[in-house]
C-alpha cells in the first residue's frame, strides 16, 4: 500500500462495536479508508452486517479474511479472550491491527480449556497481572517484529475537547493533577458480568478510558519537555460491588454481578511526582457521564466528553419523543436531556478511526498505539493487585 493509496479494512465481528466502528468508517473524512469485508463466526451475522453496511464481501472464518490479498489490516471487535490470538495471526500475515481497548484481560487463558469459568475470578489478582501485560507485550512484539502496526482503541485521546486542550499544555506548565472518570447505569450484557468473559469489571471496562488519556498526557508532556515519557510508577486503588444486596425489582442499575466490580478507583503516581485519579461505576443513572479534569502548574482544563449541552431537550412525557434515541445508558427521555448531536465525535470514535486511516496510509504508528495498550493494562492490572492486596503497588514489580 503506498501513500496514494486508501486502507482496505476488514472487520472482525459484527457486535456493538463493530457497529459504532462502521458508522465512523462510514463518515471518515477525505480520503479515509474502505472497509472491504467483515468476519463473523457466524455466516449469516456476517451476511446481514455486510449488507446493512454496504460491505462488498463477508467472511465466516479469519483465516479466509487473513488470506486476502485485498486486506491492508484488521479492526478486531472481538472478545477481549481472543485479542492476543487474532493479533498474532494477523501479524504473521503482514496485515497491520486495530485493538479496541483493553489491550488484553486475565480470562483464564492459562488454566486449559477445562477450567471451570467460576473459578476464573478467584484466581490470584498477582497471578492475573502477568499474564495480562505478558499478552498485551506480546500482541506489541508480534507486530513489531512482522513490520506492522499496532492501534489501541483508546477513543477518549481522540476527543474533541481532550484533543483540543492538548493544544494549550506546551503554554501551560507542568500538569501537576488529572481527575477523570466514566460512570453509567452499567452494562447488563452477560459478557460483562462474569470475569471468565470481560476479565475485569468496571475499572476495566470504563476506567480504562481515563487511564489511558492520562498515560499518553503525561507520555506526551515528557516527550516534549525532557525527550522521554514520564511514566507511572505506582497505584493504589479499591474496587467493590455496590448493588450487590440489590435485585433488578429494586432498581433501574444493572444487576447481577458475578464475579467482578461495578466500582473502582485508583490513583497514579507518575514519576515526575504528578498524580491521577481514575474512577469508575456502574452505579450512576442519567446517561453516560465522561469527564477529566487536568490541573498544571499556570492552567486548569476541564473535558467532558459525555454530556454535551450543545443540544438541549425537553420532554414533559415518554410520548414525545418515542422511541427515538436521546444518549447512551439514559433510563428515561423525560424532562431536560442532553442529546449529543454526535456521540462518535464527542466520545473521539470519530476522531480515532479518522487517525488509524490517515496513520495506515501514512505507514505511520498513530497517537495511541501499542506501547499505549501495554501501559493501560499494566496500571489496571496493579490496580487489581494493589486493591487486593491493600497497599501501594509499584510497576515495576511486573517488568520481569
Amino acid at each position: 500500500m503506498n501513500a496514494r493509496e486508501l486502507p482496505r479494512i476488514a472487520i472482525v465481528g459484527t457486535g456493538f462495536l463493530a457497529v459504532t466502528r462502521m458508522r465512523c468508517y462510514h463518515d471518515l473524512r477525505a480520503p479515509g479508508a474502505v472497509v472491504v469485508t467483515v468476519c463473523s463466526r457466524d455466516p449469516e451475522r456476517a451476511r446481514v452486517f455486510a449488507r446493512e453496511h454496504a460491505i462488498g464481501s463477508f467472511d465466516a472464518d479469519f483465516e479466509a479474511v487473513l488470506a486476502r490479498e485485498d486486506v491492508d489490516a484488521v479492526d478486531l471487535c472481538v472478545p477481549n479472550r481472543l485479542h492476543r490470538d487474532y493479533c498474532e495471526r494477523a501479524a504473521a500475515h503482514g496485515k497491520h491491527v486495530v485493538c479496541t481497548k483493553p489491550l488484553t484481560a486475565y480470562v483464564g487463558q492459562d488454566l486449559g480449556d477445562d477450567v471451570d469459568p467460576a473459578t476464573i475470578g478467584q484466581q490470584e489478582r498477582r497471578a492475573m497481572a502477568h499474564v495480562a501485560i505478558r499478552d498485551a507485550r506480546a500482541m506489541e512484539t508480534a507486530c513489531r517484529e512482522a513490520g506492522v502496526r499496532l492501534y489501541y482503541g483508546e477513543n477518549w485521546v481522540h476527543a474533541p475537547a481532550i484533543q483540543r486542550m492538548s493544544g494549550f499544555l506546551p503554554g501551560a506548565g507542568r500538569i501537576l493533577e488529572m481527575r477523570g472518570y466514566e460512570a453509567h447505569k452499567g452494562s447488563h450484557s452477560r459478557f460483562s458480568m462474569r470475569w471468565a468473559d470481560a476479565g475485569g469489571g468496571a475499572l476495566l471496562r470504563l476506567g480504562a478510558h481515563p487511564i489511558g488519556a492520562m498515560l499518553w498526557l503525561k507520555r506526551e508532556e515528557g516527550t516534549r519537555t525532557r525527550g522521554r515519557a514520564i511514566e507511572c510508577v505506582s497505584v493504589i486503588a479499591d474496587v467493590a460491588v455496590l448493588t450487590r444486596d440489590l435485585d433488578e425489582r429494586e432498581t433501574p442499575l444493572a444487576t447481577g454481578w458475578v464475579d467482578v466490580e461495578n466500582w473502582g478507583t485508583c490513583i497514579l503516581e507518575f514519576d515526575d511526582g504528578a498524580r491521577g485519579i481514575a474512577w469508575a461505576s456502574d452505579n450512576q443513572l442519567g446517561g453516560m457521564q465522561s469527564k477529566l479534569e487536568v490541573n498544571t502548574s499556570a492552567a486548569r482544563f476541564e473535558c467532558t466528553l459525555s454530556p454535551s449541552d450543545a443540544l438541549r431537550a425537553y420532554a414533559p412525557s415518554r410520548a414525545t419523543f418515542g422511541d427515538r434515541y436521546v444518549q447512551e445508558k439514559l433510563d428515561d427521555p423525560v424532562g431536560w436531556m442532553t442529546p449529543i448531536p454526535s456521540e462518535d465525535v464527542s466520545s473521539g470514535q470519530q476522531g480515532m478511526i479518522d487517525e488509524f486511516a490517515t496513520a495506515l496510509r501514512e505507514g505511520r504508528d498513530s497517537a495511541t498505539d501499542g506501547a499505549l495498550g501495554v501501559d493501560v493494562t499494566r496500571v489496571v492490572y496493579a490496580a487489581y493487585v494493589a486493591a487486593s492486596e491493600g497497599r501501594r503497588v509499584l510497576l515495576s514489580e511486573f517488568d520481569s
